[in-house]
């Protein structure tokens, strides 16, 4: 099946990767016993033009100073990167290390290694990893960025595309990041634990493909602040042993996730509707005018394609903020999301639910400058297990479509609505629509039972269903409202026992033909110019 957006993509890269007149090649450490000029990525970042590359040979770049963007003193960076169209690539994915440590081993596991960053009014602020800051099309591929941590500012992650984070706008256009490992292998406690792989945030368009993401308290993944015009695609990625393997907050319009594998993770994927600084909300996959959807045969422009989502069934990961709540044992949920399609994806060996439609009760008090609960009901007020709670911004999930999935072995808690899938609805609106799923087992199981005999089609206005059951299964699940809040007799989930922080696998792919799509220069000197693959 092809995609008129993967077509256009590739044309993209393909005239992308054309070095430009004059392009030069800035070479960083020694490989194969020619030396570059430069010792650090960001000494090379800083010398180059538009239009140049940086080749980053084998090593363990640590980070030695940081530097922000001018008035964001809580966004310090190990390297930052404000000019674009700029290349870095790493000579191998596995042996090019950007490390957040200051001494000791790569991606160090001691505390006395760590660096948290520097300090405003006494308070570590923590550090991001490689950051790109508000500079169209920079491209970065063949490394691993590892052990940059949070602190009181906005910091923790290990690769961001930043295009004005919490401006209300779009900053940054085109992107490209292949063949990327991220990682943290320190944790002691939430308040310093890295929080995101590969991120992105107020950006338009891009893609990330051929990558690999473990051990963060939020999530693997990000994209986020879009304004319903993402326009980026995931391709090949495998996020692990995170509290989410993947989140969006408001991240709409044309957004596409293939091919990838979540696995491990205290849940694998969530997508939701916020009321904070990632505006606009709701989060909506609708088509944009004149834009069609990434896949055919799909009904929005959000699309979840093709995946492998299994064995999220782990409690022992990093977990904070609204991330924590996440169902553990769930593969995903689209929480207060509109207009998404998950198609032809399989969930396997997920203990609690395959996948879950629920709201998202946002219960953060907004930014000074946000609308007041921006495309959400207001003080919506409910009863819950007798108790009056009023809450500040309630979204409703809708018209999402899940079509041709395939479950397997889902829903082995045997807990109350445990299953293949849920969805709860409280106040009605567009119908979410259930069509050619099957349990690999048998019968497909849901709660409410029978959603796909009930719910074929999208669309059209329908009554809340007010399944009671699975918002006490998953209350009991998230501990969102308190231990033990909604948990029956006999019900049981993983909680907790220690954070175990994982290894990287072995062997991750190492882009292959680094050469092949550089300017000629000292480490690639006899290349044909090959096209990049």
């Amino acid at each position: 099946m092809r995609r008129v957006v993967l077509v256009l993509a590739l044309l993209a890269s393909a005239l992308v990767v054309v070095p430009a007149a004059g392009a030069k090649v800035l070479l960083v450490g020694t490989y194969h016993g020619v030396h570059g000029k430069y010792s650090s990525l960001q000494a090379a970042v800083d010398a180059a033009h538009p239009g140049d590359w940086i080749l980053l040979a084998p090593g363990d770049y640590k980070t030695t100073s940081s530097q922000h963007p001018r008035g964001r003193a809580d966004e310090a960076a190990g390297v930052l990167v404000t000019k674009p169209d700029i290349w870095i690539v790493g000579m191998n994915r596995n042996s090019v290390i950007v490390d957040g440590t200051k001494s000791g081993p790569a991606c160090s596991t001691k505390a006395a290694d760590q660096n948290f960053g520097p300090k405003v009014k006494g308070k570590a602020q923590g550090l991001n990893g490689i950051m790109v800051f508000k500079a169209k099309n920079v491209d970065i591929e063949n490394l691993t960025v590892c052990n940059f941590l949070g602190g009181a500012g906005d910091a923790g992650n290990e690769i961001w595309w930043n295009g004005a984070n919490g401006s209300g706008k779009i900053g940054g256009h085109g992107m490209w990041g292949s063949y990327l490992t991220a990682t943290s292998r320190f944790y002691n406690g939430e308040t310093t634990a890295a929080q995101y792989g590969i991120f992105s945030s107020n950006w338009d368009g891009g893609e990330w493909i051929h990558t690999y993401t473990s051990n963060f308290n939020d999530s693997g993944y990000y994209i986020g602040a879009c304004q319903d015009e993402c326009n980026q695609t995931i391709d090949d990625a495998w996020a692990q042993y995170n509290a989410l393997g993947y989140s969006g907050t408001n991240s709409g319009g044309s957004l596409l996730v293939e091919n990838s594998q979540f696995d491990h993770n205290e849940e694998g994927f969530d997508t939701n509707s916020q009321n904070n600084d990632d505006w606009p909300s709701p989060q909506n996959g609708a088509c944009p005018a004149g834009v069609g959807p990434p896949v055919a045969g799909a009904p929005s422009c959000w699309v979840f394609y093709k995946n492998y989502v299994h064995d999220n069934n782990n409690p022992d990961v990093p977990s904070a903020g609204a991330a924590a709540a996440g169902p553990v044992g769930t593969g995903m949920t689209i929480s207060g999301g509109r207009d998404d399609t998950i198609m032809d994806n399989r969930f396997v060996n997920n203990g609690a639910w395959g996948a879950a439609f629920v709201p998202y009760p946002d219960l953060e008090t907004p930014p000074k400058d946000a609308i007041p609960c921006e495309g959400g009901t207001p003080n919506f007020q409910i009863t819950l297990f007798g108790l009056p709670v009023i809450i500040p911004c309630y979204y409703e999930d809708s018209n999402d479509a899940m079509i041709g999935n395939t479950f397997t072995h889902d829903g082995f808690y045997g807990n109350p609505t445990n299953g293949d899938i849920a969805e709860l609805t409280l106040i009605g609106g567009p119908s979410d629509c259930f069509a050619s799923n099957v349990d690999t087992h048998g019968n497909l199981t849901s709660s409410p039972a029978g959603l796909q005999q009930s719910k074929p089609t999208c669309g059209g206005q329908v009554a809340g269903n007010n399944n009671t059951a699975f918002l006490a299964e998953s209350a009991c699940d998230t501990q969102i409202l308190g231990p033990g809040t909604g948990c029956q007799p006999g019900d049981k989930y993983p909680r907790r026992k220690k954070v175990v922080m994982h290894a990287l696998p072995k062997h991750l792919q190492t882009m292959p033909n680094v050469c092949g799509h550089v300017p000629a220069n000292p480490w690639c000197p006899a290349h044909k110019g090959k096209a990049y693959e």
